[in-house]
């Protein structure tokens, strides 16, 4: 299985840090990543931190490692900051 790009794996995850402009702007990224999970029924680990950063973290709790539902959603995540 492929990393997607930018991301990185960390304790067992797949991990990506998205730095944005401002506090609102975090908090508006989150809200879009939402729907995202809702659909895929796969749900993230996130937090703001350093007011304008989010920290997204994926891995299947259910088998305990990174699987393809986490890649999907990575790369569904990662077109949102384009």
């Amino acid at each position: 299985m492929k990393t997607p790009e930018n991301w990185i794996i960390e304790n067992n995850q797949l991990t990506r840090t998205f730095v944005l402009s401002n506090f609102v702007k975090a908090v508006e990224f989150v809200n879009k990543i939402v729907p995202i999970a809702e659909e895929a029924d796969h749900h993230p680990d996130i937090e703001i931190f350093a007011y304008k950063k989010v920290k997204v973290k994926l891995i299947s709790h259910d088998v305990g490692e990174i699987t393809e539902k986490d890649v999907n959603l990575a790369e569904k995540i990662s077109n949102l900051k384009s």
